[in-house]
């Protein structure tokens, strides 16, 4: 497995890592059992995806106990990143959001717990709290990474100068937010300033939620509770317009012997070298798929393609529904 460093922190992860979430929630029920999603993880992990991503909220905190179970084999061999700024109300239902410093202390304990570690190597705030100046949020962050309990400071869906601001009080490693071939918003401001500053990026849903492998077509129907049947963009009728895309992934992976999703990726890995894409799946082969991304190099003329034709194909549908899309910081 290729290797990246996230900016200039000196924090070494694999080129592909994995999302956890899908396996706790957002895609309708899981296929497995308990048993079988720490079997995946630990599948993943041996064959050198060594990049980890959960939170506290998936679930909520079932997934960051699965994840430290998983995982706890390969402590010291893998770097897991999660996640604080929601707060629960008393039945453990999230119940908006809080980045107080002192709440910010309680998540680090109980996710150390949860996830059998002896500090956090990558802790985001999970989304910017317009209530808590981000001055003091890094400032809480930097004081756990003193007292020893958190080893990277990170943010998720921050824009340009909320990053600026952290970075000046607390370095940030890295930025995870939305970023694929069909949501680029971060291309305006969010990457010409992480270059800049020297921090890591890591995109989240890489893949458009599934829909960039080119097996989700316009009469697809999603499960009960999957987070899908709730997003514009997978209504049927922009999932046929929004097919141009798959199109255009098919015809530059026939060239590459690489599927849709694998260009996907490709795509990503080749936009800087500082940014590591996190997929997420439940199935071990899409795990393999997302690692032969690594082995496929776009060529200069699939690039010049890919702009061209990209450009010319209006994505059609928002990316969340608007109460979702409320709680980013861009």
């Amino acid at each position: 497995m290729q290797t990246r460093t996230l900016g200039s922190s000196g924090l070494e992860v694999s080129a592909i890592g994995l999302g956890c979430m899908g396996i706790s929630q957002s895609y309708g029920p899981s296929p497995g059992d308990r048993t079988e999603m720490i079997s995946l993880l630990r599948e993943t992990a041996g064959r050198g995806v060594t990049f980890f991503d959960t939170a506290e909220v998936y679930g909520p905190f079932v997934n960051e106990e699965l994840v430290g179970e998983a995982l706890e084999p390969f402590r010291g061999e893998v770097v897991i990143a999660t996640k604080f700024g929601f707060r629960f109300d008393e039945s453990g239902r999230t119940a908006g959001l809080s980045s107080r410093p002192e709440h910010i202390a309680q998540v680090a304990d109980a996710s150390l717990r949860r996830l059998r570690v002896d500090a956090i190597d990558l802790f985001y705030q999970h989304r910017v709290d317009p209530e808590m100046p981000i001055e003091d949020v890094a400032g809480a962050v930097g004081e756990l990474i003193r007292a020893g309990k958190v080893r990277h400071f990170g943010l998720s869906e921050a824009a340009a100068a909320t990053i600026r601001r952290a970075h000046a009080v607390q370095p940030v490693t890295a930025v995870q937010s939305e970023y694929s071939m069909w949501w680029r918003r971060p291309e305006e401001e969010v990457l010409p300033a992480l270059a800049e500053l020297g921090i890591g990026f890591v995109p989240y849903s890489p893949l458009g939620k599934g829909f960039l492998t080119g097996t989700i077509g316009t009469d697809t129907e999603f499960s009960s509770g999957d987070i899908r049947n709730t997003i514009p963009r997978f209504d049927p009728s922009a999932r046929e317009a929004n097919t141009a895309l798959i199109e255009l992934l098919r015809r530059v992976g026939a060239r590459q012997d690489a599927t849709p999703g694998q260009v996907a990726l490709a795509w990503l890995l080749g936009r800087a070298p500082w940014i590591v894409p996190i997929p997420g799946t439940r199935r071990l082969e899409r795990v393999d798929e997302n690692i032969g991304a690594t082995e496929v190099t776009l060529t200069p003329a699939d690039l010049r393609e890919i702009e061209e034709a990209a450009a010319a194909i209006p994505i059609q549908g928002e990316r969340y529904p608007e109460h979702l899309e409320r709680l980013t910081g861009l």
